[in-house]
């Protein structure tokens, strides 16, 4: 098994749906998934994620170009051979509470098991193996209806793992988590990406996790199609302004790697502060209010005034005709709104 080996790559691939009232939705995309990276797919709601997903899992068949898996056409691969290859998680909820976490994750073993789902030795340790790395071994015995939203998802990774494929796909895998179990699952799959040498790629809505942990991004645009890259190179190179399109009242901060509204500028600052956590602060409580942080004034006729921020926390404000001094944010914006 080598390292950053392909495992799926497509030139000029459309996607959509066939028949009478069919249509492509994305066309012209060309992309590579890596063993032992996990790749993020961000892209707005309507934007083709699921679509794109579903061709790649060989269960909406590709409306064009080519689409390799592992050098053969995956149209040439059975669905037996594509279950040994492509493991799939969808955000879906399944009925699935009456069965044990342990049963659950041994249903990902059918198709090395055939019709009859005998487990043999070998099968239990894989079984056991992945109960281990998504880290629910002790809720093996626990039905699957007593478990948080968090744990039904690393059941669920589970069962995708014990399939032994070295591909696998995640349909919004942190959607209706709360952060914590957001951050879990995102650094469970690239743990999974790197120790178990998986291609892993996953569409998600959580950014800011994505450009923590992601070693490459698919960024989806409504009519731009497909950008592939590297993180950072995506990010530097303001590709990621591309996922909102023509919505000129988002914007991409690559300072702090989010996306934030257009506020409306009511004046300038000259801002400085003790330390970078306090200049961070300041900086977003201000632009909240809709005052912008400058090196020098712009031109027009806005409003321009000087904050200091000290060590303990001491705000000074400094207008035209008067300085101010306050002891929390809150005393400094009910100033700046009067």
């Amino acid at each position: 098994m080598e390292r950053h080996e392909v495992v799926i790559e497509g030139n000029d691939v459309a996607v959509g749906y066939r028949g009478r009232h069919g249509r492509t939705v994305h066309e012209h995309l060309d992309f590579c998934l890596y063993r032992g990276e996990l790749t993020c797919l961000l892209g707005t709601n309507g934007a083709g994620k699921s679509t794109l997903l579903r061709t790649l899992a060989g269960t909406q068949p590709c409306l064009g170009g080519q689409l390799e898996l592992f050098g053969r056409s995956l149209e040439d691969y059975s669905a037996d051979e594509r279950s040994r290859l492509i493991g799939v998680v969808l955000t879906d909820s399944t009925q699935v509470g009456g069965l044990t976490v342990y049963e659950l994750v041994a249903l990902g073993r059918q198709p090395h098991t055939g019709f009859f789902g005998r487990l043999n030795r070998y099968d239990r340790e894989q079984v056991a193996h992945a109960l281990q790395a998504v880290g629910i071994a002790h809720k093996a015995e626990s039905y699957m209806g007593q478990l948080s939203d968090g744990e039904r998802q690393k059941a669920m990774i589970a069962k995708a793992l014990v399939q032994e494929c070295p591909l696998i796909l995640l349909d919004e895998p942190t959607a209706f988590l709360d952060i914590a179990s957001r951050i879990d699952v995102m650094a469970l799959l690239r743990r999974l990406a790197v120790e178990e040498g998986k291609a892993v790629l996953l569409s998600t809505h959580d950014v800011e996790q994505a450009l923590v942990l992601a070693d490459r991004l698919w960024l989806l645009g409504d009519k731009r199609g497909l950008e592939c890259g590297v993180t950072e190179d995506l990010i530097l190179s303001d590709k990621i302004d591309m996922l909102f399109g023509s919505r000129s009242h988002v914007r991409f901060d690559r300072k702090h790697g989010v996306f934030s509204p257009e506020m409306e500028v009511k004046g300038y600052v000259y801002l400085s502060a003790a330390d970078e956590i306090l200049y961070h602060w300041a900086q977003n409580a201000l632009n909240r209010h809709g005052y912008f942080c400058v090196e020098q004034k712009p031109d027009g006729d806005c409003p321009c005034f000087q904050l200091e921020v000290a060590a303990s926390r001491q705000l000074v404000v400094r207008m035209v005709h008067s300085t101010v001094e306050c002891t929390s944010f809150e005393e400094l914006l009910a100033i700046l709104d009067k």
